[in-house]
């Protein structure tokens, strides 16, 4: 299985926030910390928003925290959120892309059963499992 490089970096951001629960982070500090365009960074953190798993807040003490304490964030939420509307494969999307296999692969129900495997290990775990130590002062 691959995840997109929004779903990782999505993952990055949720387990610095909850390597220090009580601190607000800035996208600007994600982007000088992963060498990433801070933009990307703003789209996925307001997934992370709408998804109910960050808050944000403005102004001089404003940032991201997290929205519920990490233990209660499941990874495998957390990825169907961010991956949501990229498919595994082609044929996996609603429209069911341009595959001209389609009613004679039975390689479709093999990948349907790895990604659904895949995705109940990840319910087996919290943010809280993954949060990353403290990144110790320059």
């Amino acid at each position: 299985m691959r995840l997109t490089s929004f779903t990782d970096y999505g993952l990055r951001m949720l387990m610095r926030m909850a390597s220090e629960p009580e601190r607000a982070f800035t996208t600007a500090e994600f982007a000088a910390e992963f060498v990433l365009s801070r933009n990307h960074l703003a789209k996925i953190m307001q997934r992370l928003s709408r998804g109910g798993l960050v808050e944000t807040r403005r102004g001089g003490r404003g940032g991201a925290v997290l929205a519920q304490p990490a233990e209660r964030i499941v990874l495998g939420n957390v990825v169907r959120l961010l991956e949501d509307g990229h498919s595994l494969v082609e044929c996996f999307t609603p429209e069911g892309g341009t595959c001209t296999l389609n009613g004679r692969c039975r390689l479709k129900a093999r990948l349907r059963s790895a990604e659904a495997a895949f995705l109940a290990d990840l319910d087996k775990a919290t943010l809280a499992d993954v949060a990353l130590a403290p990144l110790s002062p320059a």
